[in-house]
């Protein structure tokens, strides 16, 4: 595996502090206030940051609960998490899935990060020869996840990039959609949450992404 280096994870910390916003803060108190242990991040489309809010939500819940949390990459999006960590041809998802007893596989596909205060799962490497999983796979090893940890926040595939998303979402707790400011269209978004809808999601709220502030943002709070 090839670790970010530490001025390189600081910098992407950096980064996602600047979507750090009320709602994400906002959000992670609304969660503890509820028996919830699986959220689901997700947007309409691909692009929207999804990734970047789902570890600024990560680490707002890693410092505000007692426990361990886990971050689930489950987007297969060349940069998405695995990717940006350096732990895109490491064993994660995938093998858990495919596997007949995930719960002796987790200890080889779970990672710590030294400059995060909580653990990762990356996408992991699909294999044809091991068969397609079914959605009883996927919810035994969530089940599983959220036995070992008081939070599991899944960075998940666009509701318009594929069915994996949706999927998940009716099996989370929580679910959130991220949508990004000046580029995701209103009815884009609306037919995105009609979607997780139909599909049982329990929609939590919304992260406004990328969003600018015209007036000092002191200004916006006295509105």
């Amino acid at each position: 595996m090839t670790m970010l280096r530490s001025e390189q994870t600081t910098l992407l910390l950096e980064q996602d502090q600047r979507v750090l916003s009320p709602s994400e803060v906002n959000l992670a108190a609304t969660l503890l206030d509820q028996n919830c242990r699986t959220l689901l991040m997700i947007a309409p489309t691909s692009g929207c940051g999804t990734t970047t809010s789902a570890l600024s939500m990560a680490r707002q819940l890693a410092h505000s609960a007692k426990g361990k949390l886990l971050l689930v990459d489950a987007s297969p999006s060349a940069t998405g998490l695995s990717s940006r960590l350096g732990m895109a041809a490491d064993p994660g998802l995938f093998e858990l899935l495919q596997s007949p007893h995930p719960e002796g596989e987790l200890r080889h596909c779970i990672q710590r990060h030294p400059e995060l205060p909580f653990d990762l799962l990356p996408l992991g490497q699909p294999s044809p020869a091991a068969g397609r999983f079914t959605a009883e796979d996927l919810q035994h090893l969530l089940d599983c996840l959220a036995s070992r940890y008081r939070f599991v926040v899944v960075d998940a595939e666009a509701v318009y990039s594929g069915t994996s998303g949706l999927t998940l979402a009716a099996m989370a707790d929580a679910v959130v959609l991220v949508v990004r400011a000046e580029e995701t269209r209103l009815e884009v978004a609306q037919a995105a949450m009609q979607r997780l809808r139909q599909a049982n999601a329990k929609l939590l709220g919304s992260v406004f992404n990328a969003r600018r502030f015209y007036m000092p943002k002191w200004l916006y709070r006295l509105l």
